[in-house]
């Protein structure tokens, strides 16, 4: 692939997550957003719908996976970088969705920091974060 086009497309993917954050209102169910802006140190969850908010989290997290194996895919266009990233995916998502569940059925009585974080690894594109030097670093050392 030609470089310029590679950037090209590299760049409108990141543009495709930032889109993601900037209409996360308009896209997603998720109270947590302003539980965790306000005064979350002094008062209790809210009612929220518990399904929906684990089923857009769930939405949430796989359409930043799928801008993320597309930047992959495309920086890399390699097709074992590319599997073991999906894999990643979908095994970081179950290690982290189910403490969370644990987490907010028991409304975090044990703290608010360890649901704080593990919302976050699962709302935004942390992973590819790690990925992108991961591979890049792999691919330099196998020259």
């Amino acid at each position: 692939m030609n470089k310029y086009i590679k950037i090209i497309f590299v760049i409108l993917l990141f543009i495709l997550l930032i889109l993601v954050r900037t209409f996360q209102k308009e896209l997603f169910y998720d109270p947590l957003i302003e539980y965790f802006k306000n005064d979350y140190l002094y008062k209790h969850i809210d009612d929220l719908d518990f399904w929906r908010l684990i089923l857009n989290m769930f939405y949430r997290y796989c359409l930043n996976s799928l801008i993320s194996l597309s930047i992959i895919w495309v920086l890399f266009l390699r097709k074992d970088y590319f599997k073991f990233s999906v894999f990643f995916f979908v095994i970081a998502f179950v290690v982290l969705i189910i403490p969370f569940i644990f987490l907010l059925k028991n409304n975090f009585e044990n703290g608010y920091l360890l649901p704080f974080y593990i919302r976050r690894f699962i709302i935004h594109p942390i992973f590819l974060l790690l990925l992108l030097p991961a591979f890049y670093y792999q691919k330099l050392s196998n020259k």
